[in-house]
């Protein structure tokens, strides 16, 4: 995506929206200094042009049963544009992943996934990555915290 035309009060909203997703349009309204209609508009207008992606509620994994996280690096024996989007669908699809990354340097992805127990996370490496024939081998690290860093947009 090319990179878009914003302007301060974009930028405001969308400092406002990224720590407080919840916000109700007329608090974000009134906290702006904007009409409550003008508000609404110019966020329609960030999520049709794409800059607000979605939104989405955070789970506590640990909550829910599935307190291990791990990064499980994948390197690939060739990189087939066919192959490398297959594996990517894949890995994307696998239950208890949270993100895949398609990297570069001497990994080519990297795929964030949170389980129960150590030996669902092999189950993960052995049942749904290294089965594909264009993966050369894998390194699993496991996550001890996770922290939130401040984003794109300044503070």
């Amino acid at each position: 995506m090319a990179k878009a035309q914003l302007d301060e009060t974009d930028l405001e909203l969308l400092a406002v929206l990224t720590r407080d997703a919840e916000i109700t349009n007329k608090a974000l309204a009134h906290r702006l200094r904007l009409a409550e209609s003008t508000c609404a508009h110019r966020v329609r207008s960030l999520r049709e042009r794409g800059v607000i992606r979605d939104t989405r509620i955070r789970v506590d994994g640990a909550a829910l049963g599935f307190p291990l996280q791990a990064i499980i690096k994948v390197r690939l024996a060739n990189h087939t544009g066919d192959k490398v989007t297959a594996l990517f669908d894949a890995l994307a699809g696998v239950p208890r992943v949270l993100q895949v990354f398609h990297v570069a340097g001497v990994d080519d992805f990297l795929v964030h996934v949170a389980v129960e127990d150590a030996t669902a996370l092999r189950d993960i490496v052995l049942e749904h990555i290294t089965v594909h024939p264009v993966v050369r081998g894998t390194e699993t690290q496991l996550v001890f915290e996770l922290r939130d860093g401040p984003g794109p947009l300044p503070r």
